[in-house]
């Protein structure tokens, strides 16, 4: 099939770019669409890529390590934009998509020097710094919250709330009813700290739950995410307390994980809370305290006012806390239906799609595109037209 059109996508290094841009991917593939993705090579090795995704590589600096380092990013930066204004003279994309991250700035800078239609998205409840830079350059700005920080006032009217891509593994679980906990059922508690875990959540998930009274630890079972080192202390703390637990550094499951459990304790990064108000799962969020524009802190916003889930600092994110809320959650009847049914209404399953209807919004219908393929042809035959018109005169 013959592509409609051409799309060129920019992303950081991480997961939380990454991982939107190759579901706007596939999506605009899906639609007949040909689309390319710059990077990084940190970023490209980030699993998930649709196979039909042409992939290349820039430079882009980080502004970091004082005057020198500052000097070597500009450097990379004014490069990489050489040569991505290069790829979108040879490419032609219709529009340009970026993600956030450094990486993509240069990309970008080169869609605002080539007058090629732009937009960025920000999986995040405070518009990151590269897209702070962006922002005012660009025809549209997607993103994934209600409430944004850092957004330039000027800008406002560009904003369109899309909200992040999510699986659709977890988009179904949404549809499913919420798993029954009667009085004496089991009740399972899911443990996730991003990537790579998070030993705070080793540290006091245990303990809070060594506090719980007998009746309900009889019931209680674990999945919990957690990092290496932390793994085998944990899985003796669980033991001990005679606990059902399942202990691991990954979740490869995690859709069936998040179908299964009642009530998930995790950091608040943005992809995680998108997933759990698609599914409709009530949480208690522990928002990681070093986090850039501390925006962790502010993802969990909505979700907390709707009353689907709750948010401690790492600084009260005590044994204590934890063990009051379980009970609470776990005790009292219908509260965390309610709470799922809250969580749930934060959700926005449709975001892949609304954010692909939006990129392709910036550009002229698909049969504009039939006049721009064969350029040079086109140009001969558009300057024999001209002739012609002059000759009538």
């Amino acid at each position: 099939m013959t592509a409609k059109r051409h799309y060129l996508l920019s992303a950081g290094g991480t997961g939380g770019h990454m991982l939107p841009a190759y579901a706007l991917a596939q999506e605009l593939i899906n639609r007949g669409h040909r689309v390319a993705l710059v990077s990084d090579d940190r970023g490209l090795k980030i699993p998930g890529a649709p196979a039909e995704l042409e992939t290349h590589v820039l430079p882009a600096g980080r502004m970091s390590g004082g005057p020198l380092g500052w000097l070597k990013a500009m450097n990379a930066i004014r490069k990489g934009r050489r040569m991505a204004m290069g790829l979108i003279k040879d490419y032609e994309p219709a529009a340009v998509v970026g993600f956030g991250g450094y990486p993509s700035l240069p990309t970008l800078l080169a869609a605002r020097a080539t007058r090629t239609a732009s937009v960025i998205h920000d999986q995040n409840a405070v518009l990151g710094r590269t897209n702070r830079i962006l922002a005012r350059g660009v025809n549209a700005i997607a993103v994934a919250y209600r409430h944004i920080i850092r957004l330039p006032a000027s800008c406002e009217d560009k904003v369109h709330l899309t909200g992040n891509p999510v699986r659709a593994e977890i988009v179904d679980i949404r549809h499913d009813a919420f798993p029954p906990l009667p009085q004496d059922g089991i009740f399972r508690l899911l443990v996730v700290g991003g990537s790579l875990g998070a030993t705070v959540l080793s540290d006091v998930v245990p303990a809070a739950i060594a506090s719980l009274p007998p009746a309900l630890l009889a019931r209680l079972q674990v999945v919990q995410q957690c990092r290496e080192a932390d793994l085998e202390r944990v899985r003796g703390e669980y033991a001990k307390l005679g606990v059902a637990a399942e202990c691991m550094p990954y979740i490869k499951d995690f859709p069936d994980r998040l179908r299964w459990a009642h009530l998930v304790i995790a950091r608040a990064g943005a992809s995680t809370v998108a997933e759990l108000a698609c599914a409709g799962r009530p949480a208690i969020f522990v928002p990681y305290p070093h986090a850039m524009d501390d925006h962790q802190t502010h993802n969990v916003v909505d979700l907390v006012h709707a009353g689907g889930a709750v948010s401690f600092a790492q600084a009260e994110f005590t044994a204590a806390n934890v063990a009051k809320h379980l009970q609470q959650m776990a005790l009292e009847a219908g509260a965390l239906e309610d709470a799922a049914r809250r969580a749930a209404s934060c959700g926005l399953p449709d975001a892949t799609r609304d954010l692909a209807d939006l990129v392709e919004s910036m550009t002229a219908p698909p049969m504009m595109d039939i006049i721009r393929v064969g350029a040079q042809k086109n140009k001969l035959q558009a300057g024999g037209m001209a002739a012609a018109r002059k000759g009538a005169l």
